[in-house]
């Protein structure tokens, strides 16, 4: 007799918890190789929640909060005729996905908003490429796709995105990351 309906659902969540931080992993790995002078904190605790935020990124462009996947099979942006825009990653809607992002965007906000309300607070969903691929994860090889304000990048153009230039000084990012890492503590 094999495993019962509640273990082998257990057994899958386990798998699927260990995918979702190896690719955590991953992401940290890249965005370190390929953005140095970013200061990123991985892995904070949202208050009154059991989820967590992936990555908090601190560059001259603002603050960017970073919610890895490794969702496989073709990533792209619905419009039905009736109803509002999905999110569809190998057919199925994922649309709540964004909802996630869209709360940790909103603690960073709320975390940042006595000390530097000034400060843009960018959301991204960033889909790390099955292991030993280096670029399929299912999105556009051109352009950039774009749902409820976010922006659905793979590790390369996420790191461009944090290359940008901006306002933020190396000395506000050093304060930022500080009170950041106060604020929101390690999960």
């Amino acid at each position: 007799m094999g495993p019962s309906a509640r273990e082998q659902r257990r057994l899958q969540e386990e798998r699927h918890w260990a995918s979702g931080a190896r690719g955590e992993e991953l992401l940290a790995a890249s965005l370190e190789r390929r953005c140095p002078e970013v200061l990123i904190l991985h892995d904070r605790r949202m208050p009154r929640s059991r989820a967590n935020i992936d990555h908090i990124a601190i560059a001259a462009s603002g603050v960017y909060v970073i919610d890895a996947k490794r969702h496989h099979g073709k990533i792209r942006i619905a419009r039905p005729l009736f109803g509002g825009a999905q999110l569809r990653i190998a057919g199925r809607d994922r649309t709540k996905l964004l909802d996630g992002l869209d709360r940790q965007v909103g603690v960073v906000r709320a975390a940042l908003a006595d000390f530097a309300p000034d400060v843009t607070v960018h959301g991204c969903l960033c889909f790390i490429p099955p292991e030993g691929l280096l670029s399929d994860v299912g999105l556009p090889l051109l352009g950039t796709l774009k749902m409820s304000g976010y922006e659905l990048l793979a590790p390369r153009k996420l790191a461009r995105r944090l290359r940008r230039p901006g306002v933020v000084t190396p000395e506000r990012a050093l304060a930022l990351h500080a009170e950041l890492a106060t604020r929101l503590p390690a999960a």
